[in-house]
């Protein structure tokens, strides 16, 4: 029996863990479950996966939740940062499933990580800002982390049993969003309702934006930078609109390995809990015959120059992801709540970056710093922004 810890179980990715650890009843149970505010969502879980820790961002919710369980059911209910590390370092969970979305996730992860846990990810952001600091701690522990994001997963399975030598870059493919096609013209017209309208794949709201402008991909390859030991030049961009190539592998050969499947995340989520074996998860298969065609573009920076400055923060290092990750944060909840317009999310993260004094080899409390002050400046930019 393997043990779980879930760090943001009501979000889509946690509730496709729990679909999973329900059809395997013999293979999974569930220690702990970590949300936010969903207080209904988390307490229907908690009754049906019975953990004996359940989290809540803080004492008011933590209240509510006590209020809606029933009062003979045996679980611990704590909440805030402490109560976020506690249950990612449980000390019966084997693996933590880190899904809390944005640099929200970072302490938890690292928490997991001390503990000695291996860590399902797929909070990119925790890569994104401190991925050096990250991975030399998960060394440093003997944890394993693997891979939920569906791109990420197809590199790791391309790649699984090759010589690292003979790699020679990946090939990160995009949906292209639901504005792959729109006119750049439109683009300061766009609402947050046609943004979170996301053409293939079901998110939440603040990674269905970033897919919307492009830097969901560009998260991920700062995030595979870390993950596959990779410089920039070696992790491309290639935009799929249909999301049946999930990701590629080129090696020096010429040879080029694609991991395919239906645009469900369930497969890398399930592969991640099982490696290195494959659960019988049944999904549905790609009719190939009827799709005719796959088709592929390159990305569009100049529409999309989320895409570009993402690359940039790769290739710099230190504390710029930091600096983007938090500046985009920021913009992206702004943009959701209607005080800038969609092409603003760039502006707002490029005039952060532009701002910033980048520090050297920084340790984690640097990294938090950073992220700090990165979203104090993009607020001030918000607010110059709303007074235009």
């Amino acid at each position: 029996m393997k043990y779980l810890s879930v760090l943001g179980s009501t979000g889509s990715i946690g509730q496709n863990v729990l679909d999973i650890v329900s059809r395997f009843p013999d293979r999974y149970a569930i220690k702990a479950l970590a949300a936010a505010t969903q207080v209904e969502t988390l307490a229907r879980q908690v009754e049906r996966f019975r953990p004996e820790v359940a989290v809540v961002i803080d004492e008011a919710h933590a209240r509510q939740l006590a209020a809606r369980l029933p009062s003979d059911l045996a679980v611990d209910i704590v909440f805030g940062d402490q109560g976020y590390a506690d249950a990612a370092a449980h000390p019966d969970v084997h693996m933590t499933v880190s899904a809390i979305v944005g640099a929200a996730g970072l302490l938890p992860t690292v928490a997991a990580i001390r503990a000695g846990k291996d860590i399902a990810l797929a909070n990119k952001e925790t890569l994104v800002a401190a991925g050096d600091v990250v991975m030399a701690l998960a060394r440093e522990k003997g944890v394993r982390i693997l891979p939920v994001d569906s791109e990420h997963s197809a590199v790791f399975q391309c790649i699984e049993g090759q010589a690292k030598t003979a790699l020679a870059k990946i090939l990160l493919t995009a949906s292209g969003g639901p504005f792959r096609t729109t006119p750049a013209a439109v683009f300061e017209t766009i609402r947050p309702e046609d943004a979170l309208a996301h053409p293939t794949w079901s998110m939440g709201r603040k990674i269905s934006i970033d897919s919307a402008t492009l830097m969901n991909k560009g998260l991920e390859v700062i995030e595979a930078r870390h993950l596959f030991d990779l410089d920039a030049s070696r992790i491309e961009v290639v935009v799929h609109p249909q999301s049946i190539v999930h990701s590629m592998a080129v090696f020096h050969d010429g040879a080029v390995l694609a991991q395919m499947g239906a645009p469900d995340m369930r497969g890398a989520i399930a592969y991640a809990l099982s490696w290195p074996e494959r659960l019988p998860l049944d999904l549905p298969v790609p009719d190939f015959a009827a799709l005719g065609a796959l088709v592929f573009e390159a990305p569009d920076t100049q529409r999309f120059p989320c895409l570009s400055l993402a690359y940039e923060a790769c290739r710099v290092g230190h504390t710029l992801p930091a600096v983007l990750n938090a500046a985009n944060e920021t913009a992206v909840h702004a943009f959701l709540d209607r005080q800038i317009p969609f092409t603003a999310i760039a502006r707002i993260i490029e005039q952060v970056m532009d701002k910033h004094v980048l520090e050297k080899k920084p340790d984690l409390s640097d990294i938090i710093g950073t992220d700090a002050w990165a979203r104090d400046q993009a607020e001030i930019f918000i607010r110059q922004q709303r007074g235009r």
